[in-house]
């Protein structure tokens, strides 16, 4: 099973098919040649082995990454204990 953290559009690259996104932190260029919806600046993306996937809503994406930063932090406690 694969999990897809949402990813924030920062930089569009129109003549390339591609966008940059931040996910959690981490910049990264990805392929966008599969989206037929356009992509702006702001965005929240879906990414699978370096293709956007879907578009999904700011409040879906922001709850998301909210509980993923929980998980980050409680690994990082459980790791510290060690």
């Amino acid at each position: 099973m694969c999990l897809s953290i949402p990813s924030q559009i920062v930089e569009v690259h129109e003549d390339e098919g591609s966008v940059t996104v931040n996910t959690m932190g981490v910049k990264r260029k990805v392929s966008s040649h599969l989206m037929t919806d356009p992509l702006v600046l702001g965005d929240y993306v879906l990414i699978h082995i370096g293709f956007v996937m879907n578009k999904i809503d700011k409040a879906d994406a922001l709850e998301s990454l909210a509980l993923y930063q929980e998980i980050v932090e409680k690994l990082e406690q459980e790791e510290n204990r060690a």
